[in-house]
């Protein structure tokens, strides 16, 4: 079995091939390790090879991770949060990839307020269309959009989708397109300082084809440790 630093470098090497082929730099895209599944020994190897920031789908174990690990490592939600976890996760947290709501916006921003941090905030899209996958679809983020940028303490800086799951990566494309389409489209109407820059897209099947399709942050788990 390949070391996770092989697992890293090949992920590495995949990533740049994916940036020549749509004329982007590498450095433009942020590779995040998802440690939803693995050891404090496995995190510990990667932050050996410079990583700061990890990615997280549950809140408990978010905070979990946090109080074991430097207070310099960057940490981020990346699964489905509830309302009633926010105010206890917001100390922990630099990025929310998964609000999903009105609702759970208002919560963030109320909390937030009070708290004096400022994460990164992107907003989960629905763009596969599947009823088991959380997130606006496109119409109702365009119907949310007034509200979510009139809340006073939220940052979005960008988008997060997942594609559906099929042995054809060539069938995450036009998920991934669509993503950047319609944060061009919101970024017509946006001044220059609320611009969105950050598109989360691309897990450790389908990562390439988003990378090519524009991703910032590719959230990659089994791929570096198996």
């Amino acid at each position: 079995m390949p070391s996770i630093a092989e697992n890293v470098s090949l992920v590495r090497e995949a990533m740049v091939r994916a940036c020549d082929r749509a004329n982007r730099d590498p450095q433009t895209v942020r590779l995040l390790p998802v440690t939803k599944y693995v050891e404090h020994a496995q995190i510990q190897a990667l932050i050996d090879l410079g990583f700061k920031e990890f990615g997280e789908s549950r809140p408990q174990q978010l905070i979990a991770r946090a109080q074991h690990f430097s207070t310099q490592i960057r940490w981020h939600q990346i699964g489905h949060l509830q309302r009633n976890k926010v105010k206890q996760l917001l100390p922990y947290i630099s990025a929310i990839h998964s609000v999903d709501s009105i609702r759970l916006a208002e919560a963030l921003s109320e909390a937030l307020g009070k708290s004096g941090v400022l994460p990164e905030i992107l907003l989960e899209i629905n763009l596969s269309g599947e009823a088991s996958k959380d997130g606006f679809s496109p119409v109702e983020l365009t119907e949310a959009w007034p509200t979510l940028t009139a809340l006073p303490h939220l940052k979005i800086t960008g988008l997060m989708t997942m594609a559906a799951q099929s042995d054809d990566i060539e069938s995450a494309r036009p998920t991934f397109r669509n993503l950047r389409l319609l944060r061009d489209e919101l970024n017509t109407i946006l001044h220059d300082d609320r611009k969105l820059t950050q598109l989360s897209m691309g897990m450790s099947d389908d990562f390439p084809i988003a990378i090519e399709e524009g991703a910032t942050i590719i959230r990659i788990g089994s791929r570096l440790f198996s």
